[in-house]
């Protein structure tokens, strides 16, 4: 069940909130667990089971550590992190390494293997974070473990961020999963309603019109799409062709995933929760390096302070510190899905963060905000290497991206008026925040959770046209993917 679905915006979520704000403040937590199962069995019935099992056997061994003292602790937290580990590599990366090892097998004259192929689970690669981030925080002793396991549950499956972020880690809602009752105002309520339309708009109306031209661009240079999308032949995909499908992809991502964390973000401030911010802009950044800190926030400081730091972190020497970026930024790739394309993707982002402490910072700093050209220009080569299905075709894509010699039918094909606004509007919203104090008044608008009458009014009117506008395209259209559900 996706955010932007019709099952959702008129059946689960009316009906959730409506129990959820009816019922007295000692049964919420309650509602928003069974409510949190429920959205999950949906579309992930097959492994709420193993899920709810996973989560037991850790509410017990973190128990168990908290009362150990010396090496016993060391031995329950070590325990936990391998059971988590070992869930999240089998299902999604044993077919990975089982395609590999055949392949390899047939190179020297064997026969391939067999296997069944594993299915990934929705939503288990942040699943797997939250659950990690709980054990570690108990361990270093940045929160007391809960006492409740009900709670616990609650704060590994709660639906809004269950699927796709942000990763929520356990000291930043330790406090909001017992006693919420500071946010639970009206204001939190209206700032979170239009949080969540904001979110909703910039996935549907943007994200979804770039992804469904992109989709098929891509689909172009592979061979695999008609002639007739675009009466053209995928030997005639020319380089503006190729930019224009690397561009819409690099919009589609931004605003599919953005809009996600929005969406949730939102939903979490209705429900009382205070989820960290996601997204800040990331396509006005000067350097590959800024743009870490304003791309998946979250996932950013996660791998900051579980890997990076106890890595060595900037404690090191500079060439173990280089190869510390490197490895974290390559686990990083990997993590986003299993395959050479994303390894790939997460060695070029590691490289130009080494090379931004090597000289290009200096560069930048020099050509001051035209430095966002070369850092968008390497983001947008770097989604090709993420979007492409396989590693052989996204160098077969970059070649045609960076292949300047004429070719036949080198006029951009037809495309709809919609698609252009579309593409118009992703293009200011994404760079609107280099111009002065509009990323200020932005954050001050998003996070503003005390309203005056007026600007309550404002914000519902903004939230109730967004709300129109998208639930009118959703039911008009077929084309309604998530981007970030399959990691």
């Amino acid at each position: 069940m996706v955010f932007s679905s019709t099952l959702f915006l008129f059946y689960f979520l009316p009906g959730f909130f409506l129990l959820y704000f009816l019922v007295p403040t000692r049964l919420k937590n309650l509602v928003a667990l069974v409510g949190s199962l429920g959205f999950y069995a949906w579309g992930g019935l097959n492994f709420l089971a193993l899920f709810l099992a996973s989560v037991v056997v850790n509410f017990v061994l973190i128990r168990f550590m908290d009362r150990a003292e010396g090496w016993q602790k060391r031995i329950y937290l070590i325990m936990s992190i391998v059971i988590n580990v070992a869930m999240l590599f089998y299902f999604k990366y044993a077919n990975f390494f089982l395609e590999n090892a055949s392949a390899v097998r047939q190179a020297v004259g064997g026969t391939p293997l067999t296997w069944e192929q594993v299915v990934l689970p929705i939503g288990i690669s942040f699943f797997t974070f939250e659950k990690l981030t709980y054990t570690i925080d108990v361990y270093r002793g940045v929160n007391r473990p809960l006492k409740s396991f009900w709670d616990f549950m609650l704060y590994i499956m709660l639906f809004p961020k269950m699927i796709a972020g942000p990763i929520v880690r356990f000291h930043e809602i330790a406090g909001q999963l017992t006693d919420r009752r500071a946010f639970d105002t009206v204001d939190h309520k209206i700032a979170g309603l239009f949080r969540f339309a904001v979110g909703l708009a910039k996935k549907v109306l943007i994200a979804n019109v770039l992804g469904q031209q992109a989709d098929a661009i891509f689909a172009m240079v592979g061979g695999q799409a008609p002639d007739h999308i675009f009466g053209t032949t995928p030997a005639q995909v020319s380089p503006a062709l190729a930019w224009l499908g690397a561009l819409a992809y690099t919009f589609q991502i931004y605003f599919d995933f953005s809009g996600y964390s929005d969406m949730a973000i939102g939903l979490g401030r209705m429900m009382g929760f205070q989820f960290p911010e996601n997204f800040n802009n990331p396509y006005v950044s000067r350097s590959i390096t800024e743009f870490w800190q304003r791309w998946h926030i979250t996932l950013g400081r996660w791998m900051r302070d579980y890997l990076y730091i106890p890595l060595g972190g900037n404690r090191v020497k500079t060439a173990r510190l280089y190869a510390n970026l490197w490895t974290v930024f390559i686990l990083s790739g990997f993590w986003h899905g299993a395959a050479w394309n994303f390894i790939a993707w997460g060695a070029f982002h590691g490289l130009f963060l080494i090379l931004d402490r090597l000289f290009l910072l200096r560069i930048y700093q020099r050509i001051g905000a035209l430095s966002i050209i070369p850092t968008f220009l390497i983001t947008v080569v770097g989604w090709v290497l993420f979007r492409a299905p396989t590693l052989t075709f996204a160098l077969d894509y970059l070649k045609r991206m960076f292949a300047f010699s004429t070719v036949a039918g080198e006029s951009l094909p037809y495309f709809t008026n919609e698609f252009w606004a579309a593409l118009a509007l992703a293009a200011v919203f994404s760079f609107m925040a280099a111009l002065p104090r509009v990323e200020r008044l932005e954050l001050t608008l998003l996070a503003d959770t005390h309203l005056r009458l007026r600007r309550a009014a404002v914000l519902s009117f903004t939230t109730a046209v967004l709300l129109l506008l998208s639930v009118s395209n959703i039911i008009g259209s077929s084309f309604n993917p998530f981007i970030y559900f399959r990691f």
